[in-house]
């Protein structure tokens, strides 16, 4: 018995080595290319819209002036409601704070959300190499909020207020996004400079959810603004499986 398990072991390392060949299963992390990685991300994305028929979560908006991100000058808990080919619907549940701000940032902030996610614009937004010449970044794996993932380098093909020139990590197994952080492309007002943009992602059902984002902006209106969002008790209904 001991004789044969070199070659029980040896046939193992085969048929895994031919299933990874032909993508059965999928290669190590370490061993993607930049074509297979940024296919991968591709495939996620549109996994995502095609599989979410529609989800809601509780998102809460906080204004922060001149570097103080302890205490809030404007803050609006909403309720979202996502439906796939309809877009995003808001319900304010809370506001508090600068009746500018809510104005004049939150508000204005929430209709271009709306208007990102109308069929016909949400997959403009994407981070896709379709709308973003994307290029794997040097440095081998890295770890973020636990999760090996990979650095790919983004850079919008059309400039708008919603497409950021900066860098994406992405879990090299599924492709799916673990962070987003760079500039906006264009500023979304004349009156402020384009913000410096993060946002963090879980992994949701298999699909990438955002938990937390944060975007810094300047402006001679306002000074420097800080937006947090933070994302909770998302309710995802899935399409049903065949």
């Amino acid at each position: 018995m001991r004789r044969r398990r070199p070659r029980t072991k040896a046939l193992h390392l085969l048929t895994l080595s031919l299933l990874q060949c032909i993508g059965v299963i999928p290669a190590p992390a370490q061993q993607l290319d930049q074509a297979s990685l940024i296919q991968r991300i591709d495939a996620a994305a549109h996994a995502r819209y095609d599989h979410v028929i529609s989800y809601t979560v509780t998102e809460h908006y906080s204004v922060f002036r001149n570097n103080d991100e302890t205490h809030p000058a404007a803050e609006m808990t909403v309720k979202t409601l996502y439906r796939r080919g309809v877009g995003k619907s808001y319900t304010v549940v809370s506001q508090s704070g600068s009746g500018i701000l809510q104005k004049f940032v939150l508000s204005p902030l929430l209709d271009s959300e709306k208007n990102i996610n109308m069929p016909g614009n949400v997959e403009k937004s994407w981070f896709t190499s379709a709308n973003y010449e994307m290029k794997l970044k040097p440095g081998g794996m890295q770890q973020l909020d636990g999760r090996n993932c990979l650095a790919v380098s983004m850079t919008p093909r059309q400039k708008g207020p919603n497409m950021i020139d900066g860098t994406l990590w992405a879990d090299p197994r599924d492709g799916s996004i673990v962070q987003i952080e760079g500039d906006a492309s264009r500023s979304p007002s004349m009156f402020t400079k384009p913000p410096h943009v993060m946002r963090h992602y879980v992994n949701m059902n298999g699909f990438s959810m955002a938990t937390h984002a944060r975007a810094l902006s300047g402006s001679a209106l306002f000074g420097t603004t800080i937006l947090t969002i933070d994302y909770q008790d998302y309710q995802v209904q899935l399409l049903p499986a065949k």
